[in-house]
């Protein structure tokens, strides 16, 4: 099996400002939106942390046409930059890695911050950087502190409020696990629902000197009662989770059978005349499109 060619030249090539050329008109007021600031500001504070993308232009590839990165190009101009790091495609395919990924994880963010501050860039440099606030960054650098690596590997890819760390790490292990299943199969990776998690966490699946303070209002009868209830909820959870799957294809299978049933005239004369309360069950079910009717 041969290799499948690579899209971009492995080596950046520095390219004068003048010989890059924009393959599309910037918006609008684009140099007073957050996002062209955070830029402008990140490369003054940093430096250009990812290159543009470019494709020749010319026969003589001297002038290139600018793929992706046209908000860096503005900023770079601005800030009266001469020559640009680039990395060159190979055709001149208008897809770039850049038009086909998510926004940064809350936990790859976690990395390039560890990363830049590793390197020597102090909070504050990487604060005004990103238009932030320092503690949001110190927050954000600490992210991962008391975090098993199995809850870790299931956020990875997910983007949460950088504070959920620090509700998680009340938790032992085994609970941290738990709870962030809970919160990925609901979709509902929020601090509330990690509080909630977290005020009926039972004592034992706690780190010690870490007990949550207790809901207002609340007795520890009706405390322990929320947690019977809250641990009772999450099996349940757990258990229709395992056979949804199962459930749906059932459904589509006797949906699909019933069908062809009723559309035999002989038999839906013979429901109607002796079982008319199967019928309309049957046709209930035929009607069914999901679960929860």
């Amino acid at each position: 099996m041969k290799n499948a060619p690579l899209g971009f030249k492995l080596e950046p090539l520095s390219i004068s400002v003048d010989n890059i050329l924009p393959s599309r008109m910037p918006p609008s007021g684009i140099k007073a939106s957050r996002k062209y600031l955070q830029i402008r500001s990140s490369i003054q504070e940093i430096g250009l942390i990812e290159p543009l993308s470019v494709v020749s232009a010319d026969a003589e590839k001297v002038r290139f046409t600018l793929l992706d990165g046209h908000i860096r190009l503005i900023a770079l101009q601005e800030l009266g930059y001469n020559d640009i790091p680039c990395v060159v495609a190979t055709d001149d395919e208008s897809y770039t890695y850049n038009s086909r990924i998510n926004r940064l994880s809350t936990i790859q963010e976690h990395h390039m911050i560890r990363r830049a501050i590793d390197r020597g860039v102090t909070p504050e440099r990487l604060a005004k950087a990103l238009s932030v606030d320092p503690r949001t960054i110190e927050i954000k650098a600490a992210l991962l502190k008391g975090i098993c690596p199995e809850a870790v590997e299931l956020l990875k890819d997910r983007q949460f409020p950088a504070d959920l760390s620090r509700v998680l790490r009340k938790m032992k292990p085994t609970r941290q696990i738990e709870c962030v299943e809970l919160m990925i199969a609901a979709n509902t990776v929020t601090i509330n629902y990690g509080e909630a998690l977290l005020a009926a966490t039972p004592s034992e699946l706690l780190v010690e000197g870490k007990k949550p303070k207790r809901l207002t209002g609340l007795s520890a009868e009706q405390m322990a009662k929320m947690e019977r209830e809250m641990s009772n909820l999450q099996e349940r959870y757990k258990m229709v989770e395992q056979t949804y799957g199962q459930d749906i294809l059932n459904l589509v299978l006797a949906k699909g059978y019933l069908a062809k049933l009723l559309d035999n005239q002989s038999v839906s004369r013979y429901l109607q005349r002796n079982r008319p309360e199967y019928l309309t069950e049957f046709e209930s079910i035929v009607k069914t499109v999901s679960l929860d009717q």
